[in-house]
């Protein structure tokens, strides 16, 4: 299957590591399953014929919905705004409720790859406040990219909803793949979401499916920050260690290593 770049930047991304993570990948899985969908870069790298993919965010997975079904239309009203502050900050206070389907993605879309670092962040209110990010977050996607993506998720079931209710559907054959937020020391390292915060009892809540998923002999495979973490949901697993570049501040004078354990059974 031909790859396609994911057309979101995402806090965490796995863009980097994304050639290690394919090589847990095989034709002879039925299903490729994602809970913390993401920018869901590996799942448009492998490019499953058949997959499901899971997020909290309910805005990222309508976005995801109007790109497979809508694309042209979400290309065709996204081609007409411009990126500057300006525009940014008009945008960013639209309340998307007031708006279409099609509208709500077109804003989504334009927001993330116009704000600061690729975070997803609201207020209590529920309101999006990531600030501009200039220059440095990219150009929007063109509708090349948001149709090979469409192309790719005709070939996907979304789901928004917590990883369990995903992980609930997964079934012998599947391939799992989780990359959840990380929760360090009960800290959110990159604060992608807002409302619904992974800390330390989601930690265990995983690590509980992750046992489930090894006694039914389903592959999966978890990506974490090495912390005391990683160490629960690592135990009795298979480990690999690969360091990664961060740029958490979003500047590139304070990118350093660290270091990230892939997590796999069998």
């Amino acid at each position: 299957m031909q790859t396609a770049a994911p057309f979101l930047r995402w806090a965490g991304s796995k863009r980097q590591l994304v050639g290690r993570l394919a090589s847990y990948w095989n034709g002879d899985f039925d299903r490729y399953v994602e809970p913390f969908a993401g920018s869901a870069c590996l799942f448009f790298h492998v490019a499953p014929p058949k997959a499901l993919l899971g997020d909290v965010n309910s805005e990222l997975i309508a976005t995801y919905r109007e790109i497979k079904y809508r694309a042209k239309e979400v290309s065709t009203q996204l081609c007409g705004f411009r990126k500057n502050k300006k525009t940014y900050y008009a945008v960013r206070k639209q309340d998307p409720s007031t708006l279409t389907d099609t509208m709500q993605a077109v804003r989504f879309i334009y927001l993330n790859r116009c704000c600061f670092n690729g975070l997803f962040r609201t207020n209590l209110l529920g309101e999006f406040n990531v600030p501009y990010g200039g220059g440095a977050s990219g150009a929007i996607p063109s509708p090349e990219i948001l149709k090979a993506c469409s192309k790719k998720l005709r070939r996907a079931s979304l789901l928004a909803a917590d990883f369990e209710a995903t992980l609930d559907k997964v079934k012998p054959g599947d391939f799992v793949y989780m990359d959840p937020p990380f929760s360090v020391n009960a800290k959110r390292v990159f604060k992608e979401y807002s409302a619904s915060i992974f800390n330390l009892p989601d930690v265990f809540r995983l690590r509980q499916r992750m046992e489930r998923l090894a006694d039914e002999r389903i592959h999966f495979l978890v990506s974490y920050l090495e912390s005391e973490e990683a160490k629960i949901l690592s135990k009795g697993f298979r480990v690999t260690r690969v360091s990664v570049r961060r740029n958490i501040s979003g500047f590139i004078r304070t990118r350093s290593l660290s270091r990230e354990m892939l997590i796999s059974y069998p």
